[in-house]
């Protein structure tokens, strides 16, 4: 049975989430200096990037929408991923061994998987609001209160998931030095939670805004076909706009089965954050569902593959304020 644990440990050794206290903790320290020079810059770049989406969004004197609501909430998660998450595994590999008790070993950990929660459950509520505004574009009355109880619900969930983290994480020797480290002795026990992290963090979430878009494309492909009918009916229909009032033009506009172009170019620039989260995030979590259930060996090789893999997860939060900035038209109005 040990000679089976030893087998199918974890080798992606990220320790906010997935290390197991059979890792032998050389890997996790596996190319030490590449990791170090590699999530140094990662937190330069989610911290400046977010900080200026953050300043940006607060300092704006336009109109605030709903979409700019969710982006700051976004940028916010995200900033809390550098600051708590990735600082705290440089500042672990650093000084090799855990420094800051076991009190501090239960806390730090539980924040670093809130926020990783986080930034995940923000994503879909925003998705969820995205289906709301194509779906219901007339049903303007709560739609703030909507995305406030969306946003609340977003950070219940992700205190909640991360709730087991205080009982799993302990200090512990680990090969002669004291680390923040699971003790998961049975080859099952580090399945069950890889499979349910991976259900709550990754499956959960794809699979609730893949339905989010699913509804949302269909919904302005039938819009789109309606229109086409109506005006080979009756001719070309134009609408005056007026810039002053923005909101109530997309009302209007909205009721006669156009989505304005402001709404569009939210959706577009929604999906584009959802393919980055889906891009950095399903190797991670494939690959290392595929090495507990024991389909990947450990080799040198795999785990320099683990290294490289388990850097994608945070860069996520990076690459949403390059998102913001590509897309930025006041951060995308509607």
């Amino acid at each position: 049975n040990m000679n089976k644990t030893l087998r199918c440990r974890s080798l992606v050794t990220d320790a906010s989430m997935y290390q197991n206290v059979s890792t032998p903790i050389n890997n996790f320290f596996f190319y030490k200096e590449e990791q170090l020079t590699f999530l140094s810059l990662l937190l330069l770049m989610i911290v400046v990037g977010n900080s200026a989406v953050l300043i940006t969004m607060l300092m704006s004197k336009k109109r605030k929408t709903r979409m700019s609501f969710f982006i700051t909430q976004l940028a916010l998660a995200d900033l809390l991923v550098g600051l708590i998450s990735v600082l705290t595994d440089i500042a672990w590999k650093v000084t090799l061994s855990w420094k800051a008790g076991n009190i501090g070993c239960k806390v730090i950990r539980y924040f670093q998987v809130t926020v990783t929660y986080s930034s995940t459950y923000v994503l879909v509520a925003l998705s969820i609001d995205r289906y709301d505004a194509i779906t219901h574009p007339m049903n303007f009355c709560g739609s703030w209160k909507r995305a406030r109880h969306l946003v609340e619900s977003a950070w219940i969930l992700s205190f909640s998931f991360a709730i087991p983290i205080l009982y799993l994480y302990e200090e512990r020797v680990v090969d002669g030095s004291v680390q923040c480290w699971i003790d998961m002795p049975e080859d099952w026990q580090w399945q069950l939670y890889m499979t349910l992290v991976s259900m709550t963090l990754f499956v959960l979430p794809a699979l609730i805004i893949s339905a989010c878009y699913a509804v949302i494309v269909f919904t302005i492909w039938s819009k789109g076909k309606d229109m086409s009918s109506q005006d080979r009916k009756t001719g070309p229909e134009r609408f005056h706009r007026c810039k002053d009032n923005e909101e109530s033009d997309t009302r209007r506009v909205s009721s006669r089965g156009i989505i304005p172009k402001a709404k569009i170019k939210s959706i577009k620039m929604t999906f584009v954050i959802v393919f980055v989260f889906i891009f950095c995030w399903s190797p991670y979590i494939i690959f290392d569902l595929l090495q507990v259930y024991c389909y990947i060996p450990e080799t040198q090789n795999n785990n320099a593959i683990a290294t490289f893999i388990q850097s994608l997860a945070p860069l996520n939060s990076a690459a949403n304020p390059i998102i913001y900035c590509f897309f930025s038209t006041h951060m995308c109005n509607d």
